[in-house]
């Protein structure tokens, strides 16, 4: 009986995963003419983006103004406490500012893109426009995907900057260091190989966590726990899927 049940549930993940990728080579041959109308993406890359950006921006503040106390406190136990910039700037540049800016869009951006086009779904917008040989694939689910993998990256840089801002304003500003310290120590320690790496997580995880919005959106069920269903499964599946993705992109980038 377990193993009949284990077989199951493998099977349904796999076919979850094949369902993924096939709308995902559907969006991708829709881009082109989606980027022939630059509006629609434009206003997806503001809801998925600048209205993120408050919550961005106090959680960077804050995560940094904790990397900056936490690392203090480890650096002092070595007598390295002029380190603090170089720990501060690695730590978000490679790690906490695309994990913790994808948790962050997923949880607020990727909730609204499911629901609104799970919304659509249930009150058959979607259906109406198939009626009028309309592509809500092109007009509504490719502008949202582009929207949001376009605001990630973005995002993360934003991160980062209030994320350093924070590390400086308690290294400096509390614990003594150094002001021109902290800062050569972070303009030294960082180079391309750095920033690559974060740049190339906030982009795969924009991909997947517009994708699995996208697609749990536009595949609920037509009723108002459908759609419920549909947001809660964007949240947890992207969360796990991030999580995922940094560990392997961060053993590759090792």
């Amino acid at each position: 009986m377990i193993s009949l049940r284990s077989s199951g549930y493998l099977l349904e993940g796999v076919r979850r995963l094949g369902s993924v990728m096939l709308f995902l080579l559907q969006l991708l041959m829709r881009c082109v003419a989606a980027l022939r109308r630059p509006r629609l993406i434009v206003m997806q890359i503001y809801n998925a983006g600048a209205r993120s950006l408050i919550i961005i921006m106090l959680s960077g503040l804050f995560v940094g103004m904790v990397l900056g106390l936490q690392g203090y406190d480890l650096l002092q136990r070595f007598g390295s406490e002029e380190a603090l910039g170089t720990a501060a700037a690695l730590g978000l540049l490679r790690e906490l500012a695309p994990v913790i800016t994808a948790l962050l869009f997923a949880g607020r951006a990727g909730t609204a893109l499911a629901s609104e086009i799970g919304l659509m779904r249930a009150t058959d917008q979607l259906t109406a426009m198939e009626i009028m040989a309309v592509d809500p694939l092109s007009y509504v689910a490719t502008p949202r995907f582009l929207g949001g993998v376009i605001a990630m990256p973005l995002l993360t840089a934003i991160f980062s900057m209030i994320g350093l801002f924070g590390a400086q304003l308690v290294g400096v500003q509390m614990m003594g260091v150094d002001r021109g310290v902290f800062w050569s120590q972070t303009q030294g320690s960082v180079d391309l190989h750095d920033v690559n790496e974060g740049l190339v997580k906030s982009l795969v995880f924009g991909i997947a966590c517009s994708l699995i919005a996208v697609h749990e959106g536009y595949h609920a069920e037509p009723t108002a726990a459908g759609v419920g269903l549909a947001t809660t499964r964007t949240v947890v599946a992207s969360s796990v899927i991030i999580l995922l993705l940094d560990y392997v992109l961060t053993a590759l980038f090792l």
